[in-house]
């Protein structure tokens, strides 16, 4: 039986950000399902305040440069990679100077959340679809952490339907309780439709692209489900306990929850 294959896009990962329950379950998620036998690559947003420096971050020139359009302007994709040793484990670095040279996440620091947040998510999910593409490296489970990678199960589920790369790909999306209070812009849908998606799949969020329309997009079109923490929207718990034909998982203790999502994985794939 050839290794499986596991892509995570995350929202933060630790080392490179300081520990939040969303970097450490990241970092110690990539660890415990490269031990457990299957292959890992992992990407997430440059933010200003990862130091490349101490991180040794570099750019990869031939995975750089491609112009992604969102709202009728191109925006420069700009690929970085660093190690975390001992794990022979890269992590990839979506960067941009429009979306991401700012030193916070998705709030500035007065709390306040960036207006263009729905633009650095569709940018984010974009430039890594891409960028997996060009590494000519195939996943088996594309693993989706919480609202900034949303987009990613409509993309691969229309957009990226008959590539090779993503034709067989199972996607299981993870809910965090990282609601956003302002909805994106009202021409959100707008921004993130292209070919292959149509209006319909985005209906929802031309209505209204707040969190959890947005979230629930990422849920119907997703394989799997998994809850990842114990505070997360029991409106979303619900709406994807419901789904017919889609895998999901409760909450998993601290201790075992590895084990489960590696188990989880394999019971999509069979």
């Amino acid at each position: 039986m050839s290794q499986k294959k596991v892509l995570f896009i995350a929202t933060e990962i630790a080392p490179y950000l300081p520990d939040t329950e969303r970097s450490l379950i990241a970092r110690d998620l990539l660890q415990g399902i490269l031990d457990r036998g299957k292959e890992v690559r992992a990407f997430m947003p440059r933010y200003g305040n990862v130091s490349e420096r101490r991180n040794q971050l570099h750019e990869v020139i031939r995975l750089s440069g491609l112009n992604i359009i969102i709202n009728d302007t191109d925006h420069q994709l700009i690929l970085k990679v660093a190690s975390i040793q001992p794990a022979r484990m890269q992590i990839y670095f979506i960067d941009n100077d429009d979306y991401f040279q700012r030193k916070f996440i998705m709030n500035n620091a007065d709390g306040e959340e960036f207006e263009d947040n729905d633009e650095r998510s569709i940018f984010y999910v974009r430039g890594v679809l891409e960028t997996v593409k060009k590494l000519r490296w195939i996943p088996d489970i594309i693993h989706c952490h919480g609202v900034i990678s949303a987009l990613a199960p409509v993309y691969i589920k229309k957009h990226f339907k008959n590539d090779p790369c993503y034709k067989y790909t199972k996607i299981v999306y993870s809910l965090y309780n990282d609601d956003f209070i302002k909805p994106y812009s009202d021409i959100f849908a707008k921004k993130a439709k292209i070919d292959g998606v149509t209006q319909n799949d985005l209906k929802d969020v031309k209505e209204k692209a707040d969190f959890l329309n947005i979230s629930k997009l990422a849920i119907d079109f997703s394989d799997g489900v998994i809850v990842n923490n114990s505070n997360v929207n029991p409106e979303l718990i619900e709406y994807a306990r419901q789904k017919e034909d889609l895998h999901f998982l409760p909450c998993q203790p601290e201790d075992t929850y590895i084990d489960a999502f590696n188990e989880f994985y394999d019971q999509i794939l069979s």
